[in-house]
């Protein structure tokens, strides 16, 4: 297969590919189990690389370390194009999903989003299938304590990874997906533990090579819920939720006549109260993130109820979510109350919540403290930009959630393996995928907080819907191998259907004889609610997904061309490379606050420099001047 050309400001490797004679046991290592690591291994392997994900567990690949769920706002559209490009997440979702809901169906096609329930368990069994089945992967379990470093050329790369024990691993690239737990500790109340996750260790020689390359590390803060047993809750005081009666899969593959896979149960909702906020308030100086006994930042969009209580102290109530783990077992995942609170307070305020007055507590929440790399110190491929052969992906990137550590676990595992291949890199831009929108917000940028998506961060959001993710990015994948050509020629064929109904439908007109392309523009009106009319009868019979595609691409063409103008407008900008090495302190005429961070994030084209916060338009401005000058210099 020949490389993909390479467009002019297009991105590169940041180092040549690796010496193809240099002693290795495969062609990638991929250090952790979870949903980067899972998505790493699996791309690098479909692009012909010998893998070896080694981790801690086997018993625990594919683990969902909390939520028992999949998507939701921002990360429904993620799965979607995880999909697309060949990875797991959406197939093993719909195979083990035990509530399929529509976000936001109320609002504009821009912001739905798919969002399931799993059973914990049976996802982890079939997330572990998918691995243990797939041609060129090796599983090793074994806990990793260090990364083997060698000099080669005047610089410092990676070769592989150091096992307990003193085993080696040698491979010419090596991905991190280590989650929470580097140099992690586990917080409830006053008591701590080292640990990633309850029951497991912390990966802490990591920590000191990943210093020793060099890169700079910050600490973040996540936290998990208490686990109640199901049989101590009163449901009947709480508001049941269903899912869809008519579920749709994430994956474009699963076969609608044996969807869903699994019986589909509810979800339920109840709220805190002025009691619970009392005990809350009262007990909070015992919560390590106010004790200061936590230096770490914790997610802004997903805070601890004691941050709920102590930040908003005029609501009167909060959500709790009472989420079912699974078909087989009484665990309730109680959403909505994360904490790090001493054990007996979380008993004492989780008991005034209607229905759980009798709780029974299988675990109780805590927080975990954990390093993660600045990603600026990434190219858009996913590998250091000054270390050779070291990839990163998940949260060790600073970011937040299964759906965005799958997205970035299936970059890092694909750019490794056409690193390695001498092939250019596979880079998603913003105006193509909400993957191409996180990891360009994470290169340009040293989160403060865990990073989370949302359909807000996506400028092109009508380009980058849920429903269109395969018609975006299945013939990109092609190109590159992620997946086959037949499903790029289905994808083709769905085009040339989609296409050929709405010419049709451009000439043909309702009932009432009124054009019904400019029926179905109106605000409600539907492709079911006109189909008995003159000259479109035949296009009854499309498919479901092509009749939704017809309806949407209609009713939003003149939104979508007007956002395709605002793409070729970036793309003039995108194609503007910055050098390297500018020296943006001889620039006169940059504000302080944009000279520090662009020296500090050193952003690759003219249209990244612009999404620095910080950064005004007339730096940019300035900064293109600049380089034309030194191009004309050059010349």
């Amino acid at each position: 297969m020949s490389s993909p050309k390479i467009e002019p400001g297009a991105s590169r490797h940041p180092f040549p590919a690796p010496d193809p004679s240099l002693r290795r046991d495969a062609d990638v290592v991929v250090v952790g189990g979870g949903h980067a690591g899972v998505e790493a291994a699996l791309a690098a392997a479909r692009l012909g690389a010998d893998v070896r994900l080694v981790s801690f567990d086997l018993e625990k690949v594919g683990e969902m370390s909390c939520n028992p769920a999949i998507g939701g706002l921002g990360k429904g559209q993620i799965v979607r194009e995880i999909d697309a490009l060949g990875g797991a997440m959406g197939r093993v979702a719909d195979a083990t999903g035990i509530q399929f809901r529509m976000l936001n169906t109320a609002k504009g096609a821009a912001v739905q989003a798919p969002r399931c329930q799993s059973d914990r368990h049976r996802y982890r069994a079939e997330a572990t299938r998918w691995v243990q089945e797939a041609a060129g992967v090796e599983l090793v379990e074994g806990a990793v304590t260090g990364l083997i470093l060698e000099e080669a050329g005047g610089v410092l790369g990676v070769r592989g990874v150091r096992l307990e024990g003193g085993a080696e691993l040698r491979a010419h690239a090596t991905i991190l997906t280590t989650g929470t737990f580097l140099r992690a500790i586990m917080h409830t109340g006053e008591a701590t533990a080292s640990g990633g996750r309850v029951g497991e260790r912390s990966a802490d020689g990591l920590s000191g090579d990943v210093e020793r390359l060099g890169l700079r590390l910050g600490r973040l803060k996540t936290g998990t819920p208490p686990r109640i047993d199901r049989r101590s809750v009163d449901f009947g005081v709480m508001e049941a939720q269903p899912g869809d009666p008519q579920p749709r899969p994430f994956s474009f593959l699963t076969n609608a006549a044996g969807f869903p896979a699994l019986p589909q149960v509810d979800c339920h909702i109840t709220f805190t109260n002025d009691q619970t906020h009392r005990i809350i308030a009262e007990n909070v100086h015992r919560a390590p993130m106010y004790s200061g006994a936590i230096s770490g930042v914790g997610p802004r969009y997903c805070p601890s109820v004691e941050d709920k209580v102590m930040r908003f102290p005029d609501r009167e109530r909060h959500q709790v979510f009472v989420e079912p783990e699974g078909l087989d077992t009484n665990v309730l995942y109680i959403n909505g109350v994360s904490t790090s609170l001493p054990a007996e307070i979380q008993e004492a305020f989780l008991r005034t919540v209607p229905g759980l007055e009798r709780a029974e507590f299988l675990r109780h929440g805590y927080a975990v403290e954990y390093d993660f790399v600045q990603p600026s110190q990434l190219s858009d491929s996913l590998q250091l930009q000054e270390v050779p052969g070291l990839f990163l992906a998940g949260q060790i990137n600073g970011t937040s959630g299964y759906e965005e550590a799958a997205g970035q676990g299936l970059i890092a595992g694909a750019n490794a393996a056409l690193w390695i291949q001498d092939r250019a890199p596979f880079v998603l831009h913003r105006h193509e995928a909400y993957l191409g929108v996180m990891v360009d917000d994470l290169v340009i940028t040293n989160p403060k907080e865990p990073y989370r998506m949302f359909s807000s961060r996506a400028e092109y959001r009508l380009l980058l819907r849920h429903d269109n993710a395969d018609r975006r990015l299945v013939a990109r994948a092609a190109e590159v191998g992620l997946v086959d050509r037949g499903r790029a020629d289905q994808v083709r064929a769905k085009e040339a259907t989609i296409e050929s109904a709405i010419r049709a439908l451009r000439g043909a007109r309702d009932k009432e004889n009124r054009p019904w392309l400019e029926v179905l523009r109106r605000p409600g009106e539907t492709f079911d609610s006109v189909s008995g009319a003159a000259g479109i009868t035949e296009l009854v019979e499309l498919p479901a997904e092509c009749r939704e595609a017809v309806q949407i691409d209609v009713k939003y063409e003149g939104y979508i061309a007007r956002q395709a103008d605002d793409v070729a407008r970036m793309e003039r900008q995108e194609s503007t490379e910055i050098p390297r090495d500018l020296d943006y302190s001889v620039l006169e005429g940059l504000a302080n606050e944009a000279r520090e961070k662009l020296m500090d994030l050193r952003p690759r084209t003219l249209g990244a420099a612009g999404r620095i916060e910080g950064v005004r338009p007339p730096d940019v401005a300035l900064i293109g001047i600049h380089v034309a000058r030194m191009r004309a210099a050059a010349r």
